[in-house]
């Protein structure tokens, strides 16, 4: 009988055997032990007496399982996959093969693969990556990300907490939003102006909220420029370094800080009853961030504040622009709306020029040219277009043809030659009424009644 290796409960059963075996241990005590009752003791003990250390290894050790194929399906399962399917994976493979009559599993298929050596695992090699110093002092750098959570344990539909942390000294900001939008990041940054001021870069993840998917426009490709997001725009107009990370690990510091926060924040939820987004800011701002700080925020390596000083026009910067051009009867199109300006611009000559569209985050809108705000009115309806006339193209006149008494047809120049009458010249007059000189030389040739003049 070939010799299977034992488990760890069965070796734990054979010590217990053997003290039962050397009379040390009664069989009520080896049942209590072993956390099995008095009659399954008593046959653990008769294999073991009859067999050894063997009869307490499980029966079914070794044996082909009740559920198993035969060994001929297997044979023609891994052959048909060789066959045609040799690049395939095992979910896939087993969706055709199921469609030749061949049903079984994509998991005993990949074991089937992974016995036979027809499919090895594939295993993803790790990447380095260096560790980071952080920044030296508060506002060098701030990370910025959005993170996505239950967090009030189905009292409500899920949200998600934005989240901003100083790289220098853990010091976060963070508040709830429905969904992680482009209004919500100026929300947060802004929040972060007001009390701590501009920081000097933003380290954020690759969403399309700050990387721009599209292609330029012919203008930016041939500048040399990259397409912005309206996000990535107003960092550039605010003078602050927008950061794109390649990875969650290299923005760590905050991916860790949301764990922390989806820890204890959503407890901190729990306890004090709030179910609402509203509610919940108020007292995160209020209560929970203050002591928050003082318990997890740490010393930067320098006293010194890089925050740079609050732009006096953030909320214009912090807004959506888009470029239009002012029509023929001085409107602008924009968003399915229609803006009129106002008459007294008349002396910028804006027509067929194009002008910035600015909504700013509580819905205004403002009109602007050059740093110039333009003054305008709501249309309430699209303005219509005069219709260009059509100019019908007149019939073509019919050719003209001569009579058939006309000059030209007596001088033979038309299509019908009429025969000359007797004695009539056959010198044409000059065009301007002169008569021939005298001493002009004609050369005549007579051909059966009809003359030619030969210069």
């Amino acid at each position: 009988m070939e010799r299977l290796l034992m488990s760890r409960k069965e070796r734990k059963r054979m010590t217990v055997m053997v003290e039962v075996k050397a009379a040390r241990l009664t069989l009520v005590e080896a049942a209590e032990v072993l956390g099995l009752c008095y009659r399954q003791a008593k046959r653990v003990w008769r294999r073991y007496r009859e067999q050894g250390d063997q009869g307490l290894v499980h029966q079914l050790r070794g044996k082909p399982g009740a559920r198993a194929k035969p060994a001929k399906t297997k044979a023609r399962v891994l052959a048909r996959y060789a066959q045609r399917y040799p690049d395939f994976g095992p979910t896939l493979a087993a969706e055709y093969l199921a469609g030749e009559g061949l049903a079984v599993d994509h998991e005993t298929l990949r074991r089937w693969l992974l016995a036979a050596g027809q499919r090895t695992v594939r295993r993803r090699r790790q990447r380095h990556r260096q560790w980071r110093e952080r920044k030296p002092c508060l506002g060098a750098m701030v990370q910025l990300d959005g993170s996505h959570h239950d967090w009030f344990e189905g009292r409500r539909e899920r949200c998600v907490l934005m989240v901003m942390v100083d790289d220098a000294t853990n010091r976060v900001w963070a508040q709830f939003f429905e969904e992680e939008t482009t209004h919500a990041s100026y929300d947060m940054l802004a929040g972060w102006t007001r009390r701590q001021g501009l920081p000097q870069s933003l380290y954020v993840d690759r969403d399309s909220i700050y990387r721009c998917e599209g292609v330029g426009s012919v203008a930016e490709q041939l500048a040399g420029r990259e397409p912005q997001t309206q996000f990535g725009r107003a960092m550039q107009q605010l003078g602050v370094e927008l950061i794109l990370a390649n990875s969650p690990q290299a923005k760590g510091r905050v991916e860790r800080m949301n764990g922390v926060l989806q820890d204890r924040l959503v407890k901190a939820l729990r306890l004090v009853g709030i179910s609402d987004i509203k509610t919940a800011n108020e007292f995160l701002a209020k209560d929970y961030l203050p002591g928050f700080n003082r318990k997890f925020q740490v010393k930067p390596a320098s006293a010194a504040d890089a925050h740079q000083p609050i732009p006096r026009k953030i909320d214009e910067v912090l807004s959506w622009e888009v470029q239009r051009v002012v029509q023929r009867d001085w409107t602008v199109a924009s968003e399915a709306k229609w803006y009129q300006l106002d008459r007294q611009h008349e002396t910028l000559s804006l027509a067929g020029k194009k002008v910035i569209v600015r909504t700013l985050r509580d819905g205004r809108v403002q009109l602007e040219r050059n740093g110039v705000k333009l003054r305008w009115q709501e249309l309430s309806r699209r303005p219509k277009r005069p219709k260009a006339q059509v100019v019908r193209a007149s019939k073509p006149a019919e050719a003209w043809k001569p009579n058939a008494n006309h000059p030209w047809r007596t001088l033979r120049i038309g299509s019908q030659r009429a025969p000359l009458a007797s004695g009539a010249s056959v010198r044409p007059s000059l065009r301007f009424g002169l008569t021939p000189s005298p001493n002009a030389k004609h050369k005549t040739k007579t051909t059966k009644g009809t003359l030619s003049p030969e210069l």
